[in-house]
């Protein structure tokens, strides 16, 4: 199974600021239900992530104007992403070698498409787990073949 298929969820899911954009606005977008804001440059091309860590670390380092710190001077560059091409198994192995909890999904370009939740990928493979058990039960046991 391949990222493609949980694509529409992880269109939703995703959140993108500008890398000039202040900080503040990437803690503004992290809200409830949003763990992960996309970082891009101007030509739209993927840059980095902010998670609210992030944004916790700045903020307790912040002074007066320093809040007015740019994304790009916090996000995480070495960004883990995936495309639609990859199969699921490959990218939650990635994902959970480097304990992330979500993933941008980036066209050939390496421009945003969307976020991808480890949630959703474990019940998606969860279910194909589930599918396959049942296909070689019924293998096993002969049922429908005569």
């Amino acid at each position: 199974m391949f990222v493609e298929r949980l694509l529409p969820q992880a269109r939703k899911r995703l959140v993108t600021i500008a890398d000039d954009a202040p900080l503040i606005q990437a803690a503004n977008l992290l809200r409830p239900g949003t763990d992960l804001v996309v970082v891009h440059g101007s030509t739209g091309i993927l840059a980095g992530v902010i998670t609210k860590t992030d944004v916790v670390s700045q903020i307790s380092r912040c002074q007066g104007a320093g809040c007015t710190t740019a994304a790009s001077l916090v996000m995480t560059r070495d960004v883990v992403h995936c495309q639609t091409g990859d199969e699921l198994h490959d990218v939650w192995a990635r994902m959970k070698e480097r304990g992330l909890k979500n993933i941008p999904v980036v066209d050939r370009d390496l421009r945003p498409q969307g976020v991808l939740n480890a949630r959703d990928m474990l019940q998606v493979l969860l279910r194909e787990s589930e599918n396959e058990e049942a296909i070689m039960r019924d293998y096993l046991m002969g049922i429908g073949y005569r």
